[in-house]
């Protein structure tokens, strides 16, 4: 058996096509928002960066205000790292986050300017990890990769589709296993899902409209 994958499967199609309907009432992650709003792989993979450990309504805000300033790599480029503090104060590590913003224009000088849409190109880009990088090309770039956070992790894991320690883990036994027609949508779907429904803390399993399929691995507290 391939490490991560299990013997026993569930219709892991099934699963997905009644989260998809599930989730159409509920608010998707920003970064998803970004791009109904635009197509600019740049203010993706800004919103991206920002996003990390923050709540969706904090990160909307400091885009907003980022954007208004320097909409583009040109103007971002004009902005000094204790200015872009700044303007997307209070996201979580905002200092950290600044100083990534504020070696980006240097960084995409190779790429003539441009957010690469190769993952190997943007894993150099400062503060970009996979989980980043495989959601600017998802969602910029409409390209086939798994996007694993740690909500895809736990409910994948949940299901019992993977048995997996870390989300690396979780990415490589996915990119084994789940469906290729699967791989733009699991992140937004599970994400959305985990925080609405499937929460890490206190799962609104009760309602969940996939709980007589659930194998709730791991799952200890439920509502009744």
């Amino acid at each position: 058996m391939i490490q991560g994958i299990v013997d026993m499967d569930i219709d892991i199609t099934l699963f997905l096509e009644k989260l998809r309907d599930e989730i159409k009432s509920y608010k998707v992650p920003i970064v998803e928002l970004v791009e109904v709003q635009t197509h600019d792989p740049f203010k993706v993979l800004v919103t991206t960066i920002l996003s990390a450990r923050t709540k969706d309504e904090t990160t909307a805000k400091a885009s907003e205000r980022l954007f208004e300033i320097a909409p583009d790599i040109k103007t971002l480029k004009s902005l000094s790292q204790e200015k872009i503090e700044k303007l997307i104060f209070p996201v979580g590590f905002y200092k950290a986050k600044a100083g990534y913003l504020a070696k980006l224009p240097e960084a995409l000088k190779r790429f003539n300017d441009k957010v690469p849409n190769e993952i190997d190109e943007l894993l150099t880009l400062p503060g970009v990890g996979r989980k980043t990088a495989s959601l600017v090309l998802n969602v910029a770039f409409q390209k086939d990769a798994i996007c694993v956070d740690t909500h895809v992790h736990r409910i994948m894991n949940i299901w019992g589709y993977v048995k997996t320690k870390t989300p690396l883990q979780t990415e490589m036994a996915l990119r084994k296993k789940l469906p290729l027609q699967h791989w733009q949508e699991v992140n937004t779907i599970l994400v959305t899902f985990g925080q609405g429904t499937c929460r890490p803390v206190s799962p609104h399993c009760n309602r969940c409209v996939i709980a007589s399929l659930c194998p709730q691995n791991g799952v200890k507290l439920k509502h009744i």
